[in-house]
Order: structure tokens, then sequence, then C-alpha cells
């Protein structure tokens, strides 16, 4: 498709939102609680990956990168994901702390952003999580120097082959360079789309360690 048809089609093609509203009133008064309220619809509705996210970093210059990656558990402080810390992203978190998420969920019309501070969780977390997920991503974990230039696909599969080899008939160890981080959130908005653009935004802000809830203009 050339630039001038996908500029025709970005320009003419035009959908509504449905008229599904959500107040204040009808936000739970803990952003946690209402993200689960949400995520269970999600759940309901059949949506693929609901767990998926966009997270946003900024390196030490402040030029912002992102990528989609998976929350992969909810604590009592915030979400979870896991990746090489040598990574880009672990890379930005080095030098800070602030980062964003993003989650999408187009079919029921609706977005969250989560605003916070980023920080590893401790050991027997990751430990846990390592050791649940299959061998083949754990053999992962160990090839991929993560976001590093790499020659060609084979010298990716010749390092599986030698972690293979390497871990064989034993349990494959958590890399060092590989974990948890926790996104603590001190902002959170939930957006459900409205006709003519006018949408429902209902934003939670942390002040002086309580949740405050208003509405903010679409």
């Amino acid at each position: 498709m050339s630039s001038k048809k996908i500029k025709e089609y970005i320009n003419s093609n035009r959908r509504d939102f449905s008229n599904k509203p959500f107040n204040k009133e009808m936000a739970h008064d803990d952003p946690i609680k209402q993200y689960e309220r949400w995520f269970e619809e999600a759940l309901e509705s059949k949506i693929l990956d609901p767990y998926a996210a966009c997270l946003s970093t900024v390196d030490f210059e402040g030029r912002p990168s992102s990528r989609i990656l998976y929350i992969r558990d909810i604590s009592k402080n915030g979400f979870i994901f896991y990746t090489n810390f040598n990574s880009k992203k672990g890379n930005d978190l080095n030098k800070n702390k602030y980062g964003s998420l993003n989650v999408f969920w187009p079919d029921l019309e609706r977005q969250i952003r989560i605003q916070g501070v980023i920080e590893k969780v401790n050991n027997s977390t990751s430990d846990k999580y390592f050791n649940a997920r299959p061998r083949s991503s754990q053999i992962g974990a160990w090839a991929s120097n993560q976001s590093e230039n790499l020659h060609n696909r084979a010298e990716l599969e010749a390092k599986i082959e030698f972690f293979k080899k390497k871990f064989k008939n034993i349990e494959v160890p958590r890399p060092p360079h590989w974990g948890g981080y926790c996104l603590v959130p001190f902002l959170m908005e939930f957006w459900q789309g409205r006709p003519s653009r006018l949408h429902d935004r209902i934003v939670y802000k942390k002040e002086s360690n309580k949740w405050i809830k208003s509405r903010l203009s679409p």
C-alpha cells in the first residue's frame, strides 16, 4: 500500500464509540481494585492477551522508548513484569526509575494508563516465577543477550544448543541478569470510549499515601 493510500485511509475512516458510561460513582475507591474489575470483564469478553501492556521508559538523555510486554502479576504494591536486566528497558531503568504502562482493550473501548516508580522485586519472587516457566523459556533467558546485536538467527540457535547441553538433566537456574520489576503507581487513569469523542476519564492520584479520585475532560 502506498503512502498516499495510507493517508487516505487514516483520514477517511472513522468510527464512533458505544454509549457505555463510566463515572466516579461507578469507580472503586482503590484503582488496583478497579483494574481487577475491568480485567475480569476483559476475561469474560475473551479478549486476546488481556495482560498485555505497553511499557514506556526514558533513558538518561530523556529519550522515551516503548514496547509491548506482559503484566505477569499484581501485588499490593503494583504491577509486575519480567525481563533481562541488561535489556534496553533495564538499562533505562538503571538511569531513570520512572515509567508507565498502557493497557488497551479495543473490544471494550477501554484503556488504562499507569504511571509510577519501577523497582526490582526480591530474588525469591523472581525465582518463583522463573522456576514456573517452560524449560525452553528458561533456556532462552540464558541464550539471549536481549537488545544486543545478533549476527544471524544461527548464532542464537547455537547459544540455545549450548545451554541445553550445559543444563542437561538438571534444573535450569535463574540467570543473575534476569528477573522481575514492579511498577508502583502514583497515577492511574481509566478511559472509557464514548460517542463523539466525549470519553469518560477517571483518574486516581496518590497524595499523602491516599488515592484521590477525579474526573478529567475528554
